[in-house]
C-alpha cells in the first residue's frame, strides 16, 4: 500500500464519478501527468491503492511526487480525449508520452474564405479551414502542392482585400492558372467545385475524382466546348499519371493505415503507411519520447490519440503492430468523424502481417538514422556562454543557436531597403545575409516595410523548407515588433520567438508585454543582441547608400542629351562619381575616348553653363 498525505486523501474523497481529465501536480504546482478517464474517481483512486503492481513502471516514482490533484469534468469520453490531448500539448508533462517536434510538421491548408486557396502551414487552427497532413516528407509535400497548382486553377494572391484596387487580373489568369475571382470571372459556386476536387485529390480519392472529370469532359465535348474538354483531359492525364506511380497494395478499394513501431530505450519511431483506395499513397514517420517505465502499449496509445486527433483523413481500418489496452473512446471518435465503423486490428499472418513487417522496417531505418544524427549533433554542438545567457534572460524554451535580425533603411520613404543578418552560435554567418528592396510599401511606413520583409523571408523558408531561426530580432520598438509578430502569426509561426531591441535605452520588447525586459549592460546576452542589431543596421545602410548613389548618378547623367548607357559607363568607370565628373575641366572631358568634343561640351555646359 502507498502512503498518501491528508491533502491527497481529502482530494480522493471528492473526485467525481463522471468522465473527464485528471492532473497530478507536484508541490510547486507543476503538472507531472495528465490522463483521461470514463470514471474519474475510479481511475484516480487506482493509482493510490496498491503500487506493487507498478513496481516495474514509472508510476511509483510519479506518485511519490504528487502533492495535489486537479480534474476537469467533461460531458463525454470523446470530449475528455480531445481535452487531454490539448492539455498535454500545452503543458508537456514530464511523465506523459510525447510526439517529438510534432508542431514543426507542415500541413497543406485549404483556407476558409469565399474563394479558398492552398497554403502551407505548420499549425492547425480551429478556423474552419481544411487541413491535410501532417507531412514529414516536405519534398513530397511540395511536389503535391506543385501538382495542385498545375492541375487545379486556384488563386495564389495574398488577400481578397486588394481586389477592388486592381485594374485587371494577375498573370496567373492569363496563363490559365487562376479563374480570376478577383474580377468576377468565376462564381463562388463554380470555384467551390474546384476546391472540392482539390480536397478529394489530397484525401487520396483519385479514382472518384478521375471518373467525375471524365463525365465533365464528355459533357463539354457533347456541347462542342472542345477547349474546355481539352483542359479537363490534361487534368485527368496528370492525376492518372500520378496515381500510376503509387504501388498497388490490395485489389480492394479500401482506406487503411499500417502502423509500424520500434523502440530503443526512451526513444521510439512510429511509421505510418497510408493506403488509400488500395494504393500506397504515402509514408510518414514520427519520433516519440517515452518516459522511463512506460510500456510499448502505453506509448502506442498515446501516439494514436495525438496523431488521429490532428490528422485530416480517417481510414476505415488501422492495422497495428501493438494493440493498446483500451481504444474504445478513440474508436468512437474516429467512427463519428468517418461516418462509418473504424476498426483497429493486429494481424498475425497473411498480407496484413506482411504490411506490418514493412512498416516496422521503415520505423527501424528511421530510428537508427535519427539516433545517429542526434549523437553527431551532440558531439559537434556546445552552447556558447552568450547563447546560454540569452536563453535565460528571455526565458526561451530552447537555446537560440540561430538568430536572424532585421533592419529597415530609408530617408523619408525614398529608396527603401531592408536587411536580414544571420548569427549562428553567436557568430555572424555572412553567407546567409540577405538584402531586400521594398516593393509594396509607398511612403515612410517602417511598420508596413518590416511586415513585408519578414513575411517575404519566412514565406520563402516555409515554401522551400529552409531553416527557421530560434529567435527573430527586430531593430525597433513595439510598433516594428507588433508588425513582425502579426505576419509571423499569419504564416503559422506562432511559436517562433520574436523580440524588438530599441536603440535609445537598449530595451528588449516582447510581444504582448507592455513593459520591456532590462538586460544588464555588462551581460553577454545584451552584447550579442546589440552586435546582431548593429550588423543588420550596417548592412541595410550600406545597401541603401549604394542604391541611392546609383539612382542619383543615373538621374543626373540621364538628363544630358547624348549620354546613354555606354557613355555613362565610360564616365563612371573613369571618375567614379558625379561630383568628380562635374569638377573635370572641359579639355579633359573632350579628350576621353568614346565621349568626344560634342558630348564633352554638352556635359560641361550641363554642369557649368545652365541648360544645354
Amino acid at each position: 500500500m502507498t502512503h498518501t498525505s491528508s491533502k491527497i486523501q481529502d482530494k480522493l474523497t471528492s473526485v467525481p464519478t463522471c468522465s473527464g481529465v485528471y492532473l497530478f501536480k507536484d508541490r510547486l504546482q507543476k503538472i507531472l501527468y495528465i490522463g483521461k478517464a470514463k470514471n474519474l474517481r475510479s481511475r484516480v483512486r487506482s493509482y493510490f491503492r496498491n503500487t506493487d503492481q507498478y513496481s516495474q513502471s514509472k508510476i511509483p516514482v510519479m506518485i511519490s511526487r504528487v502533492a495535489d490533484i486537479d480534474w476537469i469534468a467533461t460531458g463525454t469520453e470523446v470530449e475528455a480525449l480531445i481535452l487531454e490531448d490539448n492539455l498535454i500539448k500545452r503543458h508537456k508533462p514530464r511523465f506523459n508520452v510525447m510526439m517529438r517536434d510534432d508542431k514543426t510538421f507542415p500541413y497543406i491548408k485549404l483556407t476558409n474564405e469565399p474563394f479558398p486557396k492552398v497554403a502551407i502551414v505548420r499549425n492547425v487552427e480551429r478556423d474552419g479551414a481544411r487541413y491535410f497532413g501532417p507531412y514529414t516528407n516536405v519534398k513530397a509535400m511540395r511536389r503535391t502542392v506543385d501538382t495542385i497548382r498545375k492541375v487545379f486553377p486556384l488563386r495564389t494572391c495574398p488577400s481578397a482585400r486588394t481586389w477592388p484596387s486592381l485594374d485587371r487580373p494577375c498573370l496567373d489568369y492569363f496563363i490559365d492558372r487562376c479563374p480570376g475571382p478577383c474580377k468576377g470571372h468565376i462564381s463562388e459556386e463554380a470555384y467551390g467545385e474546384i476546391v472540392d476536387q482539390v480536397s478529394d485529390f489530397l484525401s487520396g480519392k483519385k479514382a472518384g475524382l478521375v471518373n467525375a472529370l471524365k463525365r465533365r469532359m464528355k459533357e463539354a465535348s457533347a456541347n462542342l466546348a472542345y477547349e474546355m474538354a481539352g483542359k479537363i483531359r490534361d487534368q485527368i492525364k496528370t492525376i492518372s499519371g500520378d496515381a500510376t506511380k503509387q504501388r498497388v497494395i490490395t485489389q480492394k478499394s479500401i482506406d487503411q493505415d499500417i502502423t509500424g513501431y520500434l523502440r530503443n530505450d526512451t526513444d521510439a519511431c512510429i511509421a505510418v503507411l497510408q493506403i488509400r483506395e488500395g494504393k500506397l499513397l504515402g509514408k510518414e514517420h514520427f519520433f516519440v519520447k517515452i518516459p522511463a517505465g512506460n510500456t510499448d502499449e502505453t506509448a502506442m496509445a498515446a501516439f494514436l490519440s495525438q496523431y488521429y486527433l490532428h490528422t485530416s483523413f480517417y481510414p476505415v481500418e488501422i492495422i497495428l503492430s501493438i494493440m493498446p489496452p483500451d481504444l474504445t473512446t478513440l474508436t468512437k471518435f474516429l467512427t463519428e468523424k468517418r461516418g462509418r465503423n473504424v476498426t483497429f486490428t493486429v494481424p498475425k499472418r497473411g498480407d496484413k502481417a506482411a504490411l506490418i513487417r514493412m512498416a516496422n522496417q521503415n520505423a527501424e531505418l528511421q530510428l537508427n538514422s535519427h539516433i545517429l544524427r542526434r549523437s553527431e549533433r551532440q558531439e559537434q554542438r556546445s552552447i556558447p556562454a552568450s547563447i546560454a545567457a540569452l536563453q535565460k534572460a528571455l526565458q526561451l524554451n530552447s537555446a537560440p543557436h540561430r538568430i536572424e535580425a532585421f533592419d529597415i533603411s530609408n530617408v523619408q520613404g525614398s529608396d527603401p531597403v531592408a536587411s536580414m543578418v544571420c548569427f549562428v552560435d553567436g557568430r555572424p554567418r555572412k553567407s546567409e545575409y540577405r538584402k531586400y528592396m521594398i516593393k509594396d510599401v509607398i511612403g515612410p511606413n517602417d511598420y508596413a516595410m518590416m511586415m513585408e520583409v519578414v513575411g517575404r523571408r519566412y514565406r520563402r523558408q516555409i515554401d522551400e523548407n529552409g531553416p527557421l531561426p530560434d529567435l527573430v530580432l527586430i531593430d525597433g520598438g513595439k510598433g516594428q515588433l507588433s508588425s513582425a509578430k502579426e505576419i509571423l502569426d499569419e504564416l503559422g509561426l506562432i511559436d517562433l520567438p520574436v523580440i524588438g531591441l530599441a536603440k535609445r535605452l537598449e530595451e528588449v520588447f516582447m510581444p504582448d508585454e507592455s513593459e520591456p525586459i532590462i538586460i544588464p549592460k555588462t551581460s553577454s546576452a545584451l552584447k550579442l543582441l546589440m552586435h546582431a542589431r548593429d550588423e543588420a543596421h550596417r548592412f541595410a545602410v550600406s545597401f541603401h547608400r549604394n542604391r541611392r548613389g546609383k539612382r542619383m548618378v543615373l538621374s543626373d547623367l540621364d538628363n544630358i542629351p547624348g549620354i546613354g548607357p555606354k557613355r555613362r559607363q565610360i564616365l563612371i568607370k573613369k571618375y567614379g562619381s558625379v561630383e568628380k565628373i562635374k569638377a573635370s575641366p572641359l579639355e579633359e572631358l573632350v579628350s576621353i575616348s568614346g565621349i568626344g568634343r560634342e558630348i564633352g561640351e554638352q556635359i560641361h555646359r550641363y554642369f557649368h553653363g545652365g541648360s544645354v
